[in-house]
């Protein structure tokens, strides 16, 4: 029974991963290639080589990833690298199969880059999605985390995409088209970003009260958000004071801010995005 459910999963998250890369492939040939829109990472500099050999991109992609998982395949583990390994090939696959059937969508290099950036993004979304990756810059910038432990992995990948997209104006003098690419690269992140993570992102909220019982007893009945009660000290006054905690979706800031305001004006609070939130209420931990 186990193995059965085992084997169903195996093929649930191919079919799925398979869906991802035929939607960036469809997305990469009808929509961004036409109007001269790259993209960055390896595949942005297979476009640049195919544009100057007009071999095939994928194929140049798959010969470019070659290395960069040999090199790391003792490193960051044989399951990661095995399923980013059929991510990157069925992603190239699907990359060359719409080149020999691609109609431009649109002739506007604006809309290609915004509705390119979300297709894009949608595609490898719902491929990260599954624990699986298209290979290519998620190698080699984890790679340099490794070097360069101080530095943000998704400052590391920005400035790669960036070094690229600077080549390929560079290389083809073409540096609209450049510019335009760099709006379809933050579009797709975006995209990315909501299907991984859901777009309706929460706030975290600390309250700090001298009315906190009356705080606790209207956001649990009113707005409907648990409270967790924190002990702290004002390193001033030396005073003890409780400082509420409360995760909230985005759209009961509002209503926060009407709820503290009538029970204490003079509270002081602090909100911040939250991006990952696990438990009742919020999403589920599926992995």
């Amino acid at each position: 029974m186990n193995s059965v459910k085992s084997a169903l999963t195996i093929i649930k998250k191919v079919f799925i991963i398979v869906l991802g890369c035929l939607l960036y492939g469809w997305t990469t040939q009808n929509i961004l290639l036409p109007n001269a829109i790259t993209s960055g990472g390896v595949v942005g500099i297979a476009i640049i080589v195919n544009e100057l050999t007009a071999l095939p991109i994928g194929l140049i992609n798959i010969l470019m990833n070659v290395p960069l998982f040999l090199f790391a395949w003792k490193q960051f583990g044989r399951e990661f690298l095995s399923w980013s390994l059929i991510g990157m090939l069925l992603s190239s696959l699907a990359v060359d199969f719409f080149g020999m059937h691609a109609v431009r969508f649109t002739s506007d290099p604006m809309l290609a880059s915004l509705l390119g950036g979300a297709l894009k993004g949608a595609g490898l979304g719902i491929v990260l999605a599954t624990g699986a990756t298209t290979g290519g810059m998620d190698i080699v910038a984890k790679a340099l985390r490794v070097r360069f432990p101080h530095v943000n992995l998704g400052t590391l990948i920005l400035f790669l995409n960036a070094a690229v997209v600077a080549g390929y104006a560079l290389v083809l003098k073409n540096y609209e088209s450049a510019m335009y690419s760099l709006v379809s690269i933050y579009v797709s992140e975006q995209i990315m970003d909501s299907v991984l993570y859901g777009s309706d992102s929460s706030c975290t909220c600390f309250i700090i009260s001298d009315h906190s019982a009356d705080l606790i007893r209207e956001i649990i009945s009113q707005v409907h958000r648990g409270v967790t009660v924190l002990d702290g000290e004002g390193a001033y006054s030396g005073q003890k004071k409780q400082i509420l905690m409360c995760v909230i979706k985005r759209y009961q800031i509002v209503e926060i801010k009407r709820t503290v305001k009538r029970l204490d004006a003079n509270a002081f609070v602090i909100l911040t995005d939250a991006k990952n939130v696990f438990g009742k209420g919020f999403e589920q931990i599926a992995n």
